[in-house]
Parts: structure tokens; sequence; C-alpha cells
């Protein structure tokens, strides 16, 4: 189900005008899509983040612009201003719901590995999957149950389960989270003779002796 948001269309561009609908609260931003015009809105930053948050980077927004005119999209770009770490620019990308798209879906991981309570270590190179699917089927995340893996498990994408709406378009060769053997510490090295002093083995001088003995006989 689409999340309804408030939009004005933004008419002035004026850089004077776009610091006052920041100061406001708002945001500016832009709705685009496959063979239409865009269009430049604002919209509240607080509302549009806590959307984000609560239903994903991947939610579609019922964007209700001046009231009366709707359209479905997915929040595509933003910007944040990382010195006041405040919302300055969001790109909206209009979605046809019978229509397929391609996305990146974030993985989560649930449970704590068997392997893990046994000095393993859980590694997740995968953070994101590639799906394809129609706008109402994307998940908001995929859920790994990491709690039977045992040193040396892992889960590739070949392992996910068949059973949905979206096709996964990663590869399935991939993987997505090992557990692995712990690291070996290195050998300390035998001290219990270091300050022992090594023999010295005086060549020279049983050369010497030799000689001598050379010249008595």
């Amino acid at each position: 189900m689409a999340i309804t948001l408030k939009a004005n269309q933004r008419k002035d561009l004026k850089h004077s005008t776009t610091r006052e609908l920041r100061y406001q609260g708002d945001v500016p931003g832009v709705v685009y899509g496959k063979d239409k015009e865009p269009v430049t809105v604002a919209v509240n930053s607080i509302e549009l983040l806590k959307t984000v948050r609560d239903e994903g980077k991947n939610a579609i927004i019922s964007l209700d612009i001046d009231g009366g005119n709707t359209v479905n999209v997915m929040l595509h770009e933003y910007q944040i201003d990382p010195l006041k770490d405040v919302l300055i620019h969001a790109d909206f990308y209009i979605v046809n719901m019978s229509e397929e798209m391609d996305v990146e879906v974030p993985i989560h991981l649930e449970g704590e590995a068997a392997g893990s309570k046994e000095g393993g270590v859980l590694q997740q190179p995968l953070y994101e999957l590639a799906v394809r699917a129609k706008p109402g089927d994307i998940p908001e995340e995929i859920v790994i149950n990491v709690s039977e893996l045992n040193i040396g498990d892992n889960v590739m994408v070949s392992d996910l389960k068949e059973s949905r709406n979206y096709e996964i378009t990663e590869d399935e060769n991939t993987t997505i989270v090992s557990v692995t053997p712990p690291e070996e510490m290195p050998e300390e090295p035998d001290t219990d003779n270091a300050d022992e002093e090594p023999e010295v083995i005086n060549q020279k001088g049983d050369a010497d002796e030799s000689e001598d003995d050379e010249s008595k006989e």
C-alpha cells in the first residue's frame, strides 16, 4: 500500500525562495519519469525522512501535488548537507505499478549463528540483493535466519527460497553470509633459553693447535 505524502509545486526557483523553503522545514525536489515532464515540488523534510525510515528506501509514495494531482513515486536520490546533517534535495521517480523494475533490496540477518558461539567469525559480503518486481511487490527487506549456520557453512543466493513474487537477478553463486573458522594465533617463540649465551667455537684456535702439534712431530 502506498504512503501518501503531500507536496506543493514550486514555480519560483530563485535561490532565496529555495533557502526560505528549507528554513520552513521543506525540502525542494523534482518529480520525473519516463515520457513525463519534470515537475519541481517541495515536501516536508521530516515527513519524507520518517516515511523512508519506516517503510524503506523502496517504498511506494503516493505524492499528492497541490491537493489534486496524485502520482505514485519512489525516492530515487536525495542529498544531505554534510555539515548541518539536513535533507537539502530529493528526486522522485514516477513508477508504473503494472511494470517490473530493477531495485536493490537490503538484506537483514536474523538470529545468532551456532558457529559464532563456538568462536567462528560471521561475515556478510553482500548487504543488498538485486531483484526485479512490480513496484507493489518489492519487499522492504530480505530476511535470512543464520541461527543454524555452523563453522564452515554459508548462504548463497542460490539457497534462497523460490516462493516469492519477485525475481532475484543477483548472480546465484554470490555468497551472502558465511561463518569462517577463528583465526589461529601465531605460536609464541621459545624464550626459555633466550638468556643462555651461544657456544663459541674458536676455529682459528683449533687450527693453531693443530699446527703446533704438527710442528712438534
